[in-house]
């Protein structure tokens, strides 16, 4: 643990920059997900797993490594792929290199699903993301919150 006596106090506008990032990160996947459910049969979640999953070689990867490329748990990745393996959208299959692993397989379904969702996901981000950021440098935004996310 940190001696607390030589820890500067966040200054107003760290604290105002911490709790609106805090804010953001609860509003953004319920207000996506709202949009999801509306019109499309998987949620905010869901959608992100089956990108990755399109994007990846062969479109398979590693449960272990599809949790950490979503930023979720392996236990909160294992129920959002059991959800879309129910729907056909994905497939789980042992690995063939280590027999211990567990990889999701994007489905020909998963990808047709993908591609249907992928206007609703997109008019989401950019009614309660983008269009609230004009004037932002982005990509200095995106490299900030990735020296953040990889802190590592």
């Amino acid at each position: 643990m940190a001696d607390t006596a030589a820890i500067k106090p966040l200054n107003q506008d760290e604290e105002a920059f911490l709790r609106a990032l805090g804010r953001v990160m609860t509003y953004l996947p319920r207000v996506v997900d709202a949009d999801m459910a509306a019109d499309q049969p998987i949620t905010g979640s869901e959608y992100m797993v089956l990108v990755h999953l399109s994007e990846a070689p062969q479109n398979h990867m590693r449960m272990s490594e599809l949790a950490n490329a979503c930023g979720l748990s392996l236990s909160g990745v294992t129920r959002i792929v059991k959800r879309l393996e129910a729907q056909s959208f994905v497939l789980r299959e042992k690995s063939l290199d280590d027999g211990r692993a567990w990889l999701a397989v994007l489905t020909s379904d998963g990808w047709t699903c993908l591609k249907q969702a992928w206007p609703t996901n997109l008019a989401s981000v950019r009614r309660h993301i983008f269009s609230r950021l004009e004037g932002c440098d982005i990509a200095a935004a995106a490299k900030a919150l990735e020296r953040i996310a990889s802190a590592d």
